[in-house]
């Protein structure tokens, strides 16, 4: 799978370790900055990863900031992107299922490494249930289409 990474300065650190693990499990990956803990600006990271991920560049991206919350806002502003803020296995999980999340936001101040890992790995095996969560994903999508 391709995958894109994207973080500020807070997500770096975690980024980087997430970059490393996510090739390891045998992903191409292509990280769209920050590429350092020098100040910066999310938006100006998430906007072009997200619109990457809608255009097909990408099967899926991963944001991270120092609360995975403003990279999580500015991808979700990306028409044709859901994106999942996810401190936990389960939610991670559940939102492949259940939202068919085309990306994943963390915060690398918020959850260490190793749950970070275990997040991105049970996020990027888990597929999409289909069935009657089509119908919303479609919902979703029609909605976008109308505004």
């Amino acid at each position: 799978m391709k995958i894109a990474f994207c973080s500020d300065h807070g997500g770096f650190e975690l980024k980087t370790k997430l970059i490393g693990f996510v090739e390891e499990m045998g992903h191409e990956v292509y990280d769209f900055g920050c590429y350092s803990e020098a100040s910066v600006d999310y938006p100006d990271f998430a906007f072009p990863m997200a619109e990457a991920v809608a255009r097909g560049e990408y099967e899926r991206g991963i944001a991270v900031c120092g609360t995975g919350i403003g990279v999580s806002i500015c991808c979700n502003k990306v028409k044709g992107i859901r994106c999942a803020l996810c401190g936990d296995v389960l939610s991670a999980e559940l939102t492949r299922r259940h939202n068919d999340s085309n990306v994943l936001a963390m915060g690398g101040r918020i959850i260490g490494p190793e749950t970070a890992k275990a997040i991105t790995k049970a996020w990027l095996s888990t597929p999409f249930d289909g069935g009657r969560h089509e119908d919303r994903i479609g919902k979703i999508s029609a909605y976008e289409e109308a505004h």
